[in-house]
């Protein structure tokens, strides 16, 4: 598979990987400077040479996905019957350097009611480098007219009119960030109720008081969630510090939480990688 095939297949399964690039060659090496390489956990697309300097160059890649790195590196490798190895011997006798290249699964966010707030959240958001997927249950919400000011997006941008909007969240990827802020009070408990129930989300967010929450506490618990499944809940959303009602100060508020939520789980560790 050509290795800008894989970049696209590892990207639609939302699967980190790393691209690994011959970057200079000095002497002699078994591929020519500019080869490509696509590294995931489990997989690994093309090929920069094989031997040591390949092995490495995967042990490399994989050890910065399970750090999760964000940052390029440089690897650099002497090919001599003299240099240290752990993976065999490669005496072609020249000198290779290696961009290693870390490619992040892309964030995905959920915007449950383009409001007021909504719909300023959404035009912070979408100049962001994130999935971002707008629903209401109101299509004079979604019309064009309003959502224009979407038009020079760097997001992706999934727009949803749904009548019943929590059944967007059995087609959101795993672990989305989800953002409750509909104009029915009803909406928002149905919504947060059925996040509770939907596997795989990073994070479920509710705008709103103390006492709302107050209230779909009471109604979740009689529902039996319990105190683990509330505690997934976090309301009032956004950053402690901003005092304003103004919808596009708590629009910043949100997206600043959900960016410092979205950069918290892509640094974390994953699982012990295949060697």
């Amino acid at each position: 598979m050509d290795w800008v095939d894989a970049v696209q297949r590892l990207r639609g399964a939302r699967t980190p990987f790393v691209i690994v690039t011959l970057a200079m060659v000095r002497g002699h090496a078994p591929r020519d400077g500019g080869a490509k390489m696509v590294v995931a956990a489990d997989s690994l697309f093309g090929t920069v040479g094989g031997g040591n300097l390949e092995a490495t160059a995967v042990d490399r890649a994989r050890a910065m996905l399970a750090s999760g790195a964000a940052e390029p590196d440089l690897l650099t490798l002497t090919l001599s019957d003299r240099a240290v190895t752990d993976y065999g011997v490669q005496c072609c006798g020249g000198e290779v350097t290696m961009l290693l290249e870390p490619v992040r699964v892309v964030p995905s966010v959920a915007i449950f009611g383009l409001g007021h707030v909504g719909l300023e959240l959404a035009r912070v958001l979408s100049r962001q480098q994130v999935e971002l997927h707008l629903v209401d249950s109101r299509a004079e919400m979604l019309a064009s007219e309003r959502i224009g000011v979407l038009a020079d997006a760097v997001a992706t941008v999934h727009v949803r009119h749904l009548p019943v909007p929590e059944a967007a969240l059995a087609d959101l990827p795993d672990g989305a960030h989800v953002l409750v802020m509909t104009h029915d009070h009803g909406e928002d408990l149905a919504i947060v109720e059925s996040a509770l129930n939907t596997p795989g989300l990073a994070s479920i967010g509710l705008i709103g008081s103390r006492s709302k929450w107050a209230r779909f506490r009471a109604r979740l618990i009689d529902a039996g969630h319990d105190e683990a499944e509330l505690a997934r809940v976090t309301t009032p959303i956004g950053i402690d510090g901003i005092a304003s009602k103004d919808p596009a100060a708590i629009a910043v508020s949100v997206a600043a939480r959900i960016l410092q939520l979205v950069e918290e789980a892509a640094a974390r560790p994953g699982p012990p990688l295949p060697r």
